[in-house]
């Protein structure tokens, strides 16, 4: 409950203006999918560290893991 409300905080200081609808949406796909989530973000962390910016390395890590990203986002 409390680690709900962490994550849900973070992401919408993370996504100022997107509707409320939409970070729960983003919220419950991380809650559900917490393991590739945090392999997609441990990825970027990585290229951000050897020099990327990371919207250059968000985009990267984002085409590597396109195909599994697009069955978790239509497992709506």
């Amino acid at each position: 409950m409390i680690k709900e409300f962490f994550l849900k905080q973070m992401i919408k200081r993370q996504m100022k203006g997107v509707p409320e609808a939409e970070v729960n949406r983003i919220v419950a796909l991380v809650e559900k999918n917490p393991e590739f989530f945090k392999k997609i973000s441990d990825e970027i962390q990585a290229k951000v560290k050897n020099g990327r910016s990371e919207m250059t390395a968000t985009m990267e890590v984002m085409r590597i893991h396109q195909a599994e990203m697009q069955k978790v986002l239509g497992n709506k």
